[in-house]
C-alpha cells in the first residue's frame, strides 16, 4: 500500500459518467459544499483511489481522515455534516421511508440502468430497456402528488431519482406520452434547479445539449 496524502479540503474522486457519482454531486451542489471534484476515468484510475479505496471504486469520498466509498453513505454523511438545508426528514418514520423508498430505486430502476448502458445493443438490455420504460410509466402519476416525489421539499430520493430521468436519451427511452405529463414535469422542475445545473459534469451535460 501508498503512502496517501492528507488533503486539506474535501475530495470527490468522480466517474463523469455514472449516475451514482451524479447523485452525491447533487447532494454537494444543494449543499452547497466547497469540495475539490476530481474527474475519473475507471478503467484508469489514479494509483491514489488504490490506496484510499481497497475497491479502487468510484465514487469515493474523502474528508480529511475520512473516506466513504458507498454513495448512499456519502449522501448521509453530507446531510449531516452540512445540515442546511435538509435532505433527510427529521422524523424517524419519515426517515425510513426515505431510506425505502432509495432501496427500492435501487432494486427496481439502477439495475436496470447499469445493465443497459454496460451492453445497449444487447438482447438482454432491449429487455431491461422495456422493463424500466413500463417501471417509469406506472410510477408517473406518483410524481404528481406533490412538489417534489412524495414530499413537499427537495430530498435525497430526489437525488437518486434526477441522474436516472436525465439519462433517459443515453438508455434510449422516450416517454413522450400523456400517461408521462406528472413525470415530464417534475422532470422540468427538478432540472432547472441551480443545484442540479451546478452537478452536471461535462459529459452530463452533453447528453441534452
Amino acid at each position: 500500500m501508498g503512502v496517501v496524502t492528507k488533503r486539506s479540503s474535501m475530495t470527490f474522486f468522480s466517474d463523469p459518467a455514472s449516475h451514482y457519482s451524479h447523485r452525491v454531486r447533487i447532494v454537494l451542489a444543494e449543499k452547497g459544499v466547497t469540495v475539490d471534484i476530481v474527474n475519473v476515468d475507471p478503467d484508469n484510475p489514479p494509483a491514489e483511489l488504490a490506496d484510499l479505496n481497497p475497491y479502487n471504486a468510484l465514487p469515493t469520498l474523502v474528508d480529511r481522515d475520512l473516506v466513504l466509498y458507498e454513495p448512499n453513505i456519502m449522501m448521509e454523511y453530507l446531510d449531516e455534516r452540512f445540515p442546511h438545508p435538509p435532505l433527510l426528514p427529521v422524523y424517524p418514520v419519515a426517515r425510513a421511508n426515505s431510506r425505502l423508498m432509495i432501496h427500492r430505486i435501487q432494486k427496481d430502476w439502477c439495475g436496470l440502468v447499469d445493465r443497459i448502458l454496460a451492453q445497449p445493443n444487447a438482447k438482454a438490455s432491449e429487455t431491461a430497456r422495456k422493463e424500466l420504460r413500463e417501471s417509469l410509466l406506472a410510477t408517473a402519476p406518483l410524481f404528481g402528488e406533490m412538489p417534489f416525489f412524495l414530499s413537499e421539499e427537495f430530498t435525497i430520493v430526489d437525488c437518486c431519482i434526477a441522474p436516472i430521468l436525465w439519462r433517459l436519451p443515453t438508455l434510449g427511452i422516450d416517454l413522450d406520452e400523456k400517461q408521462a405529463k406528472p413525470l415530464q414535469k417534475y422532470m422540468d422542475s427538478i432540472f432547472s434547479r441551480e443545484g442540479f445545473k451546478a452537478s452536471l459534469s461535462d459529459l452530463e451535460e452533453d447528453i441534452r445539449s
